[in-house]
């Protein structure tokens, strides 16, 4: 009886959470608003980090910021004209070769972001230190571009480009982003200077890392996979005492050939030591694998950043 009234008590609270997270989810037009917001200041971001960091430095990691910064070496043309020059015809070579799901926002990233770097084109850097440079100028970067992403944007220009080879060649997306990318870097060696491209390479793993965090947060959740002969005190444990859910998956053991279910739980990093401790508990020979998992989203797991 009390482990059915625990039961029923865990139910009533998670259906109160969802209907709380239905409550909080949104309406479409204030999550439409959110999303143009998150890509106005993300642009604003690269804008001031590619004029406070970048171009003094002329770190060219990548991009149409980064043929900007080349063409602006060698010619002293704005860096805003250049990325216009070249965003507009690829985004309207975008709609020809992949059809029209780039939509409104990444013609509106296309355009806004130069027009911000045009904007504070006359802000004073903070440093010429190119090692700083690169660091915070990808930093900048990366904080902003996680934005854009987070309100499912787009600044257009060489992913445009990545896009368009991989579905005219068939080249994987990610390697036809790195390739491009690694061009413009190639070329900054070669026009600007080697050092200032090894820089460069810096800014990019910097910017590549700084979106990673954006878009996954700080709070890290941890997969569990538990292979047991007492699977069912091990389920009881995890459902009753740490209140997860949890799903069976059959597993066949390689060298006996017996079927044993593969118990999947997905806990919080807090969480970790007293799953360990009951499946320790429940069955002291339980084989346990704990991995991380970059993103979690679901019942118990909601993500509030998303709109």
């Amino acid at each position: 009886m009390a482990q059915h009234t625990k039961l029923r008590k865990s139910s009533v609270h998670s259906r109160a959470e969802g209907d709380n997270r239905r409550k909080r989810k949104a309406p479409p037009a204030l999550r439409t608003l959110m999303n143009y917001a998150a890509l106005l200041v993300g642009s604003f971001l690269i804008a001031l980090s590619f004029n406070l960091f970048l171009l003094p430095n002329k770190i060219a990691s990548g991009g149409v910021s980064g043929i900007s910064i080349i063409v602006n070496t060698l010619f002293d043309i704005p860096p805003a004209y250049v990325q216009w020059t070249l965003n507009i015809p690829l985004f309207i070579a975008g709609i020809f070769v992949l059809g029209k799901q780039f939509g409104v926002k990444t013609a509106v990233g296309s355009v806004l972001l130069p027009l911000f770097v045009l904007l504070s084109s006359h802000w004073e850097p903070p440093t010429h230190e190119p090692l700083l440079g690169a660091l915070y100028g990808g930093l900048g970067v990366g904080l902003g571009l996680g934005l854009v992403f987070r309100g499912r944007g787009s600044t257009g220009g060489l992913d445009v480009a990545a896009q368009i080879l991989h579905r005219l060649t068939g080249i994987r997306l990610g390697l036809a982003v790195a390739s491009l990318d690694g061009l413009v870097i190639l070329s900054a060696g070669l026009f600007i200077s080697l050092e200032n491209a090894l820089y460069a390479l810096i800014g990019l793993f910097v910017t590549s890392k700084t979106i990673d965090f954006v878009q996954t947060g700080v709070q890290s959740s941890k997969a569990a996979f538990i292979i047991s002969k007492q699977p069912e005190l091990v389920s009881e444990a995890i459902l009753h005492d740490l209140d997860r859910g949890l799903t069976r998956l059959q597993g066949i053991g390689g060298y006996t050939g017996e079927e044993r279910p593969v118990l999947l739980v997905v806990v919080g990093q807090n969480e970790v030591t007293r799953l360990k401790l009951l499946v320790r508990d429940a069955d002291p020979d339980a084989f346990v694998i704990i991995s991380n998992a970059a993103e979690v989203l679901g019942e118990g797991f909601y993500d509030d950043k998303i709109l």
